[in-house]
């Protein structure tokens, strides 16, 4: 009887052993199908070794290599150390992050912000303070406007001159800082050509601002035009602009003054010369 039982708990292990073995097995042919259960192959790709800066030239120690599933390699990823050393990044990157051959730049191209400028752009920076730079709160990467006061003919105005501009740099620094503010008294612009000249030209006769916007408001504003006269006159005479229903303020033209001199006495007199906006007659 003991005999039986012993034979009978032995095939029975034997027939459990049997069916885990063969539930393993086919468990590893679904995580690695196609390659008869073995694991995959893995092949070495170039990673930051730490956080890297936009424009950084790669030294040895700023990158390492770590294993990864062959075939799963992100597209452009490098195999050795060397193809990335003395390249300068075009991104900023956190540790870990795989490098990318279209995220640096070419061994000719240099460091710094000009691996940042696209080809037919132009970096362009104008001097700010802690108010016309939004309280410090314009850093790398962030999306403005740019609004300029001068005098026009009809007295001080503000207008919007450009849209859409991205923030290159403030100071020197070409990475924001974890959302702080950064005060600092030159920003740098990524503009176009003629968007750089009429940059140039509004920041040597005129005072500039720069809006913050939304990276996701895409949208043109076009705002019209702000005249002094319009603010400081209580009740701004308004014109419609051709071809629409907008409203713009009529400017004011200061009186014309003449000098009348009788004998020893000075008068000064007072013309009016009417609006600033012609009635078309």
């Amino acid at each position: 009887m003991n005999r039986n039982r012993m034979l009978l708990g032995f095939g029975s292990a034997l027939v459990v052993a049997s069916l885990a073995s063969s539930y393993v097995y086919r468990q590893l042919q679904q995580v690695h199908p196609g390659n008869g259960g073995q694991m995959a192959k893995l092949v070495q790709v170039v990673v930051a070794a730490g956080p890297l800066k936009m424009g950084r030239r790669l030294a040895p120690n700023d990158v390492a290599l770590v294993d990864w599933p062959e075939g799963k390699q992100p597209q452009g990823s490098l195999a050795r150390v060397e193809e990335a050393v003395g390249r300068a990044l075009t991104v900023p990157l956190v540790q870990g992050e795989v490098i990318v051959d279209q995220e640096l730049a070419g061994r000719e191209a240099g460091a710094g912000m000009i691996v940042a400028i696209p080809n037919g752009m132009r970096a362009v920076s104008v001097g700010v303070d802690e108010v016309r730079a939004v309280a410090g709160y314009v850093t790398p990467g962030t999306i403005v406007d740019v609004l300029v006061t001068g005098m026009g003919q009809g007295g001080p105005v503000t207008r919007t001159i450009l849209e859409h501009v991205r923030v290159l740099a403030v100071g020197q620094d070409m990475q924001a800082e974890s959302g702080k503010p950064q005060i600092a008294t030159v920003v740098t612009l990524l503009v176009s050509p003629e968007e750089g000249e009429k940059l140039t030209l509004a920041a040597a006769d005129g005072k500039i601002h720069l809006a913050l916007r939304n990276t996701a408001d895409t949208a043109d504003a076009n705002p019209l035009p702000v005249y002094g006269s319009a603010i400081f006159s209580g009740n701004p005479r308004m014109v419609t602009a051709v071809g629409g229903s907008m409203a713009r303020p009529l400017t004011s033209v200061p009186p014309f003054t003449v000098q009348v001199v009788r004998g020893d006495k000075v008068e000064t007199q007072s013309f009016p010369q009417g609006s600033g906006e012609s009635d078309g007659r």
